[in-house]
């Protein structure tokens, strides 16, 4: 006999409850079981078969269907003495971690999770150990064990669970004065180019009027023979960087890795799970990508310069951009939250 999906009308006995419904089960009540409803949507049957598993092992559950996303979170915050269960995907984890730093409950929390969604939307899920089919999550939720996890926070209190990549923009332009710079060494490589021609035509047609002439006279030497100046390009550090590439100041633990005077092309920092350090990556215009550990990460874009964006957990969150910054350090908090992983 197939149960109805959770998103359907709640069955009887189930009260209604601010911020959705919830049912409980009879007697104790280990599990705190939230449904986003984002999941509800995307993938009914796997919220039924997670559920199913989980109230068959645990008859004290306790299960929330809230009706809006913004809702889940706070729900998990007040778990009380159950132990969280989150069903969604990786939007809904990274709301819920989010929300539980902010109420500065996450250390005390093992946060479980049944991700559901498809393969981009549980990425992230995946990336951290978590298995992906409803079966194995809802066992990993009854028999895996709570791994301390590092979390990168930046310098706002905003939380990276994943990583963090510099984006570059086409909004992010030189500085006023150095625009004239360039337009002006521009325009000298121009009429550099145009004087060059004049003075190889000039020569050519004087030379061809002088032959027989004396090889001394100045009408048949060449504008460099003749001692005058030809102007040259504008010397390739004077220039722009190529298109996607950006000047950025990365600096891990105080020690500067990347300069502005060194465009690069992606900047990325991550955790390495449970390290205490963050691993960063700068992928310069040419040469070999560099790599190092750090505590703290700061990346700042040159003085004058409108800032530079990135985006964090990109995989999970599908969102814009982070708006400009001209400088932003993300500092790892060791241990600072915990996940129910499959054992061994």
């Amino acid at each position: 006999m197939v149960s109805a999906p959770d998103s359907a009308r709640p069955p009887a006995g189930v009260a209604r409850a601010a911020g959705g419904t919830c049912s409980k089960g009879s007697g104790e009540d280990p599990l705190l079981l939230v449904v986003d409803p984002v999941a509800r949507l995307t993938d009914a049957e796997s919220v039924r078969i997670a559920r199913d598993v989980l109230r068959a092992a645990t008859p004290g559950l306790k299960l929330c269907l809230p009706d809006d996303p913004a809702q889940t979170p706070r729900l998990l915050a007040r778990c009380g003495s159950r132990r969280p269960v989150l069903v969604g995907d990786d939007r809904a984890l990274l709301h819920a971690v989010r929300y539980l730093h902010g109420e500065r409950a996450l250390g005390g929390t093992a946060l479980s999770v049944v991700p559901v969604g498809d393969g981009p939307s549980v990425a992230l899920a995946r990336s951290l150990g978590l298995p992906l089919d409803a079966v194995s999550a809802a066992r990993t939720v009854l028999r895996g064990n709570p791994h301390a996890m590092d979390l990168l926070v930046d310098d706002e209190d905003g939380v990276v669970l994943g990583g963090v990549r510099t984006e570059a923009s086409p909004a992010v332009r030189p500085p006023r004065r150095e625009e004239h710079a360039e337009r002006d060494a521009d325009r000298a490589g121009q009429l550099a180019g145009q004087w060059r021609r004049m003075y190889q035509a000039l020569a050519r047609t004087m030379l061809a009027h002088g032959r027989g002439r004396a090889s001394g006279e100045r009408g048949g030497l060449s504008p460099a023979a003749a001692g005058r100046p030809v102007p040259s390009s504008p010397p390739a550090s004077r220039r722009p960087p190529a298109r996607g590439a950006q000047r950025l100041r990365v600096e891990a633990d105080g020690a500067v890795v990347a300069g502005p005077d060194r465009p690069v092309t992606d900047v990325t920092v991550r955790t390495t799970g449970t390290g205490g350090l963050a691993e960063v990556s700068v992928q310069p215009l040419a040469g070999t990508p560099l790599r190092v550990r750090a505590h703290t990460v700061t990346v700042s874009a040159p003085d004058g310069f409108p800032g530079f964006r990135y985006r964090a957990d990109a995989d999970a969150d599908s969102g814009a951009p982070a708006a400009p910054a001209a400088s932003r350090t993300w500092t790892v908090l060791p241990r600072a939250w915990h996940l129910v992983l499959p054992a061994g």
